[in-house]
């Protein structure tokens, strides 16, 4: 009677394990499905303005955000016509100010008019040592080309990226106390770009998204975009002189000016944070003329332009 029980117990027992583990490997299958569900979602972000929209809702409220306890917060507006976006800035930044050059962090006066519906031009726009604003982000922030200024003469037009000056967002002060962007890291939520595909625009109309593309219209295979640019030389000093634009087939690798014709049949640049030309390599459309600071070159960075505030480790060498 002992050997029977044992005998029917026995296979009981195992279907019971085996359940458990079945179960167990169902529901560590499921954490790991929705884990990565979400992380996918977070890396996609895939949404902006249709084209010719008004974007304002693209423009995120930093109000209550602010560089440090003596900065002023940062203040944005942006409008439009039936033809035109008009969007003001003080150009501070949203996050604590990390000095990576002589220069301090002030408030600025710019204001940016685009295209709602910008077209390309017959030809791009070289870029090439341009120094000041070639577009503006959605908080509000200049943003200039792959180029630093003259000096210090050793690295006269050289990458500022690649020089290490920028902060962990991507950014600096000029001489004239002015944040700016050489390119952006889009990334890092305390950098304000985690809501949105669109992270600014250039002065030609043409929005700038991050680096994630959509490969067909509704977006559900995306891939990494990869600038076209191939580095031959030096980049220390005159950086255009030490890349070289290879394109290439792949429909994640971008075009010298650093976009392409997206699904929907518009273009668009994308951020290659990290290679050369980091956010533009020349402007496909035609560049508005802008007035005032937003038309303004950058002086050459020869030294201190008021004293630092929050000052976080030493100046570059």
């Amino acid at each position: 009677m002992t050997s029977r029980r044992r005998a029917l117990l026995l296979p009981l027992l195992f279907v019971l394990i085996a359940g458990a583990i079945a179960c167990a490997s169902s529901t560590k299958s499921s954490e790991k499905e929705t884990s990565t569900s979400t992380a996918s979602k977070a890396d996609s972000l895939t949404t902006h303005p249709a084209y010719g929209t008004c974007p304002t809702s693209a423009f995120p409220d930093l109000s209550s955000k602010s560089a440090g306890a003596n900065y002023a917060a940062p203040k944005v507006t942006a409008t439009c016509t039936d033809t035109e976006l008009t969007v003001t800035s003080n150009n501070m930044i949203s996050y604590e100010f990390v000095s990576k050059t002589p220069n301090a962090l002030a408030p600025q006066n710019f204001t940016w008019k685009i295209p709602l519906k910008p077209t390309k031009a017959a030809a791009p726009t070289n870029i090439e040592n341009r120094l000041g604003t070639l577009g503006f982000t959605v908080t509000g922030i200049a943003i200039y080309g792959p180029t630093e200024g003259p000096m210090p003469a050793a690295e006269a037009y050289g990458d500022p990226v690649g020089n290490g000056l920028m902060d962990f967002c991507g950014g600096h002060t000029g001489p004239s106390s002015d944040y700016h962007y050489h390119t952006i890291i889009y990334t890092d939520a305390v950098c304000n770009f985690e809501s949105s595909q669109l992270v600014g625009f250039a002065i030609d109309g043409f929005p700038i998204y991050n680096s994630v593309i959509c490969l067909d219209a509704s977006c559900s295979t995306t891939t990494l975009a990869k600038s076209g640019y191939t580095k031959t030389g030096d980049s220390k000093s005159y950086v255009w002189k030490a890349y070289t634009f290879s394109g290439g087939t792949d429909p994640a690798t971008l075009d010298a000016c650093n976009g392409r014709i997206e699904a929907d049949g518009t273009y668009a640049y994308h951020l290659t944070p990290t290679q050369f030309p980091y956010i533009i390599g020349c402007l496909a459309g035609t560049a508005t003329t802008q007035t005032g600071n937003a038309a303004a070159a950058m002086p050459p960075m020869q030294g201190q332009q008021g004293p630092p505030q929050n000052q976080q480790g030493p100046p570059p060498n």
